[in-house]
C-alpha cells in the first residue's frame, strides 16, 4: 500500500532542496542540490532559471514515479523580494535578478522625487528602504532602465508563485510574498501602494490567493493539491503558530536573524525602521513585526579571520563550548575597551563591534569567539527588544544555526532574564510550514503536537556586553 505524501519544494539562495512529508509530517524522502550563480545583463550574480525550472519539473516526475508514494499534495517556500517575469505566451523573460543587485542610484532618486520620502512611504509599507531588495523597486527599476525588457512583461510573479506556476498554470499573487519588505502593500490601507496603482504595476500581478488554499492540477496524468506557495520567513513561523497558543518571538536564524512577533499590532515607527525592522504578512493575512539583523553572515565573515589569526580550522568554532569564566573575565578585564568604538560609523545593527576588535587582544581562539558572540548577542538584544516592546510575550524560541550554539544561547538568556529562551528543533521548519499551510486538503488526521524539540536556557547571570 502507497504511503499518502505531501511534496514541498524548499528553495534557498544556495541550496535547492524536495521533502515527502508522511501524515504525520515525518520526513520519509529528501533530495538536496546545491547551485551555483550566474550572471545577469549587467554582469551580476543571478539565480538560474532556466536550471532550476528544469530541476523542479524532473525531480518532482521522479517522485510521482517511486512506487511507495502517494503524492497527495504539493506546495512550495522560496527566499523572497525575487520576481520572475512571463511574456505574452507565457513565457519567462529576462532574469531573476539578485536582490543585492547594485541599484541605479538615478532611478533611486527618480523614485523618491515622484512619490514622497523614504520614511513616509517606508512607514506605509513597513518596508526600509532597500533598493533591490525591495522587489517593487525592482520592478520599478526594469520599467525605466530596461524599457525594452519591461514592454514584453504580461505578468510577474514572486518565485514562490512562479514555481506553483509550472503545475497549475495559474498566475497568482500571494499576501507572504508581496507583504516581506516588497514595497508593494500599504499595511493602513491593506491594497497596493497608491505608487504601484499610478505605475500600472498591479496590472502585472495575478489575482491574489490565499495561501492556505489550494488549486487542483493535474500533471502528467496525476492530481495534485497544489499550493501558490509561501515566502520563506513566513512559512517558517507556521508550525509555531499551530503549535503554541501563548504569545512568543520567534528568532529564526540563518544568514540573517530574524525576530518574529506576530503578537505585536502597534505601527512600526520611523526610529524602528531606521533599525531595519518591517513587517511580513503572514499566510492568514495578519501583519507580523519583525526585526532583522545579518548576524549569520556576520558570524561566517568573522569566524574566518579568527581562524587565519589562530591557524584553525573554518569551522573550529562547532568545538567551542560555552565557557562562563571565560565571559566573566571578557567583561572584566577590558571594561571600558569600547571605548575605543565611539568613533566608529557603522551602520544601525548591520554589523558588530568584532569587526573592529584587534585579535592579538586575545590569548586564545575560544577567547576570541566568545567575545564574537558577546558582540553578535548585544546585537541581538537591541533587534529583538524592538520587536518585543508593548507586547505580551513571555518567551523566545531560537530555530536555525544559533539554536544550536550554545554560547549563543546561554548569552541570550542572560540578555532576556524576564523572558524563557528555547532553543528549538524540528525537522526543516520552512518546508514544514509550508505543508502545513495547506494540512486541511490533503491530510484528514490531526496535526501532530511533537512537531518541535525544545531545550531551556536559564539565565546564568546579569547579561552586558
Amino acid at each position: 500500500m502507497k504511503t499518502p505524501v505531501i511534496a514541498i519544494f524548499d528553495v534557498g539562495k544556495t541550496n535547492k532542496k524536495l521533502f515527502l512529508f508522511n501524515e504525520r509530517y515525518e520526513i520519509v524522502w529528501e533530495r538536496s542540490e546545491p547551485f551555483e550563480e550566474i550572471v545577469d545583463d549587467d554582469g551580476d550574480p543571478c539565480e538560474d532559471l532556466t536550471r532550476l525550472t528544469a530541476w523542479v519539473q524532473t525531480l518532482l516526475r521522479e517522485v510521482l514515479a517511486l512506487p511507495e508514494f502517494e503524492i497527495k499534495a504539493l506546495n512550495f517556500s522560496t527566499y523572497g523580494a525575487s520576481f520572475v517575469h512571463l511574456d505574452e505566451e507565457s513565457r519567462p523573460i529576462g532574469y531573476l535578478y539578485n536582490y543585492l543587485k547594485p541599484y541605479p542610484a538615478e532611478i533611486r532618486q527618480k523614485f523618491y522625487q515622484t512619490y514622497g520620502d523614504e520614511t513616509t512611504l517606508a512607514m506605509q509599507t513597513a518596508s526600509p528602504a532597500l533598493d533591490s531588495l525591495n522587489s517593487g523597486l525592482m520592478l520599478y527599476r526594469i520599467k525605466y532602465d530596461k524599457p525594452k525588457l519591461f514592454r514584453r512583461i504580461w505578468y510577474s510573479l514572486h518565485l514562490p508563485q512562479y514555481l506553483s506556476y509550472l503545475f497549475t498554470g495559474q498566475v497568482l499573487t500571494d499576501v507572504t510574498s508581496i507583504g516581506c519588505h516588497t514595497m508593494l502593500w500599504d499595511f493602513t490601507k491593506k491594497q497596493y501602494h497608491d505608487w504601484v496603482i499610478a505605475e500600472k504595476l498591479d496590472k502585472l500581478f495575478g489575482p491574489i490567493f490565499t495561501s492556505d488554499s489550494v488549486l487542483n492540477a493535474i500533471w502528467l496524468n496525476h492530481p495534485l493539491k497544489v499550493g501558490v506557495g509561501l515566502h520563506d520567513s513566513s512559512a517558517a513561523l507556521i508550525p509555531y503558530l499551530a503549535s503554541f497558543q501563548e504569545p512568543f518571538v520567534l528568532i529564526s536564524t540563518g544568514t540573517w536573524s530574524i525576530s518574529l512577533n506576530p503578537f505585536n499590532t502597534i505601527p512600526l515607527t520611523a526610529e524602528e525602521l531606521q533599525y531595519d525592522c518591517l513587517c511580513y504578512l503572514h499566510y492568514q493575512g495578519q501583519p507580523i513585526k519583525a526585526s532583522r539583523l545579518f548576524a549569520g553572515y556576520e558570524h561566517e565573515q568573522q569566524t574566518k579571520r579568527i581562524a587565519a589569526h589562530f591557524e584553525t580550522a573554518v569551522d573550529f568554532y562547532k568545538q567551542v563550548d560555552f565557557d562562563a569564566d571565560t565571559i566573566q573575565y571578557l567583561r572584566d578585564s577590558r571594561p571600558n575597551s569600547d571605548n575605543q568604538f565611539k568613533d566608529v560609523k557603522a551602520p544601525p545593527l548591520q554589523e558588530s563591534l568584532f569587526k573592529y576588535r584587534d585579535l592579538s587582544a586575545f590569548r586564545t581562539y575560544e577567547e576570541a569567539y566568545h567575545q564574537l558572540i558577546l558582540d553578535i548577542v548585544s546585537q541581538q538584544l537591541i533587534s529583538t527588544n524592538l520587536v518585543l516592546e508593548n507586547s505580551p510575550v513571555k518567551r523566545i524560541f531560537v530555530d536555525g544555526g544559533f539554536s544550536k550554539n550554545p554560547i549563543y544561547m546561554n548569552l541570550l538568556a542572560s540578555a532576556f532574564p524576564q523572558t524563557e529562551v528555547f532553543a528549538a528543533s524540528m525537522a526543516q521548519a520552512t518546508a514544514l510550514g509550508s505543508a502545513l499551510a495547506i494540512h486541511h486538503h490533503w491530510n484528514t488526521k490531526p496535526l501532530p503536537g511533537d512537531t518541535i524539540e525544545l531545550k531551556h536556557y536559564a539565565a546564568t547571570g546579569r547579561y552586558a556586553v
